[in-house]
Order: C-alpha cells, then structure tokens, then sequence
C-alpha cells in the first residue's frame, strides 16, 4: 500500500505545479475515505442517516494526478454465500438477487452513467489527457460456498457475523487464484455477501450503520480494484418510497450501491484521482438523488439491454449537477 504522507505530498507537489491550490487541502482523508490501523483506506457509500451528516454541499469534481479506469472496464461477480454464517444461522441469497446483480454488471459499460465518467481524465507525464471510455463488459460471475472466517470485527447491526476487510481481502486473492482471475487498472471485483452477514473496515465504520458498501484496492503492478457489497438493506441503505423495478427491494438496494461504487472505482480507483475538496467521489454528491422515473410505469429511471434499474445518479462537472446519462 503507498504510504499516504508520501502520497499526499506528491499531490500538494501536483496541485502548485498546475494552480490547483484548493486540492492541496483535498488531499487529506474525508469522513467517507477511512483508513484502517495499517493505514489501508476504503472510500465508503454512507448509509442514509449517515449520509445526511457527513455530506458537505456539492462542488465540482478536482483532479489529483492519480489514475482511473481509463480503458475498457472489465467487472467481476463474487457471490459470497457459504452454508451458514459464523452463529450458526443460515445465509440467503436468492437466485434472483444475483441475476439483478450480474445483469447490472453486464449492462453498465456502453450505458448512460458510463457515458458520464468519459469527460473524467487521466494526464500522463507529458501532459496528454486519457479520458475514461464507455466500453467494456463482465469478466466472471463465482458462487463463493468457502465458510465465512471467525467474527473478525463486531458490528452492530450484525452481531456475531462481521468480516474484516483483512478477512474479505484474503477471500478475494483466493477466489482470484481459483479462477486464473488477475488484476488491473482495468478491471473491478465485486464482493457480496449474505444477508445477516457484515463487515467492518475499523471499529467506528461499518456496514448498515456507517456505510452501505465501499470500494478500495490491493496495490501492486497489476492492482485488485475491489468493491465490498454488503446484503442490501432498504431500511439502512435506500430513502423510503422509492420504487423497486425488479420487485425485490433488496437486489434493487444492492444494485444501486454497486453502481455507485463501479462508477467511483472508474474515476477514482486509487483514491488519489478524481474527488472534491471536501474528499467527496462522484457518488457521493449524488448519494440517493434519482432524478425522474421515467421507464416501467414510472419504477426505473434507467432501462438497460431491456432489465429496469433503479439507480442513483452520478455528478457531472459539466452540468454541475447530477445526471441520469452524460455528459
């Protein structure tokens, strides 16, 4: 993992360099970007009552000098579902939640929220912008039936059933190993898990209670772009009211926090890209806001390779507002 003082100096070296003094200061860690005592760091979708309080007003997205997603964008499936939890209970995950998942993996690249992340860059050393391209697909889908490991972490919402971060890590590179899955800028591993089963990145963040899901990284010549992607839970991690186009409120929770987090793992995969002053990633500035349901009776608010979705919208620099498809 960088060292994030060396890190964070680099950048302010960045920001004088081209004028951009106001992201010196955004270099620093936000309540959203939390880093464990290793000093690994995770960048969090808060959950609702979170979100109201840690969520400053919106401002344009900076750039930092770090890399995104740039090329095709290839997305990977890991449905985390062993026989019983670490209590003793069963798991669930239906079939059906995991078709809503793997179909949204599938459907984002070559869609309007992709479409937004192309007027997000990366600049080389000579100064020549690589802009993100709205193109790619999905890599894999694995049922995960490994045991969770012994409680690592204990959280609130989910008593005797918390990984770690350390813990989900550990799976990932095993999973990986098992299907000749390697890593990449271009590439983002999606891991869910099962109902009544959380997770914690420290002993103050974790799932239900700080956030709905996070994204973060293995560094390393090929990086492991990952995404943790707790059971979804309307009354935690959705506004109340909002439809449910696929009839299963769960998967539809799930769903929109995968896209918030693929959309700031393309724009920010090393959380030293594209963010705010304030720490704030493209998500964030549009955390639950979904703009008009204009597809299934007024359901969805987007239609992909003929599935419904309800998901968030994304923030663009260009509008300076939040867009359902851009730029």
């Amino acid at each position: 993992m960088k060292n994030w003082l060396s890190v964070s100096c680099k950048l302010v070296a960045y920001c004088a360099a081209i004028g951009l003094l106001a992201c010196a200061a955004a270099a620093q860690d936000s309540q959203l970007t939390v880093r464990d005592s290793q000093g690994h760091g995770a960048h969090m979708f808060p959950s609702v009552n979170v979100a109201a309080a840690a969520l400053p007003p919106a401002t344009p997205l900076v750039y930092h000098g770090g890399p995104v997603i740039q090329a095709s964008l290839t997305t990977y499936a890991i449905f985390w579902v062993p026989a019983t939890l670490q209590t003793g209970g069963a798991t669930s995950m239906t079939a059906h939640y995991q078709t809503v998942q793997t179909n949204l993996l599938k459907d984002y690249p070559a869609h309007g929220i992709d479409n937004n992340n192309t007027q997000y860059y990366q600049q080389t050393a000579t100064g020549a912008k690589q802009f993100i391209q709205n193109k790619g697909g999905l890599g894999g889908v694995y049922v995960d039936t490994n045991p969770y490991p012994a409680s690592g972490c204990s959280d609130a919402a989910t008593p005797g059933a918390c990984i770690t971060d350390t813990q989900l890590q550990t799976e990932l590179v095993r999973v990986m190993g098992v299907n000749g899955w390697i890593g990449g800028l271009n590439k983002m591993f999606l891991v869910f898990t099962s109902s009544s089963e959380g997770s914690c990145l420290d002993s103050s963040h974790c799932s239900y209670t700080y956030y709905c899901a996070y994204h973060s990284y293995i560094a390393g010549a090929a990086p492991i772009i990952y995404g943790n992607e707790p059971f979804g839970d309307p009354g935690s991690c959705q506004t109340g009211g909002t439809p449910s186009p696929n009839a299963d409120p769960a998967a539809d929770t799930a769903s929109t926090a995968a896209s918030h987090e693929i959309t700031e793992a393309v724009t920010d995969p090393e959380l030293n890209a594209w963010y705010t002053a304030g720490g704030s990633e493209i998500g964030d500035l549009c955390a639950y806001n979904y703009g008009a349901n204009t597809f299934d009776g007024a359901l969805a608010n987007q239609w992909w390779n003929g599935h419904f979705y309800e998901l968030q919208t994304e923030y663009s620099n260009h509008v300076l507002g939040c867009v359902r498809v851009g730029p």
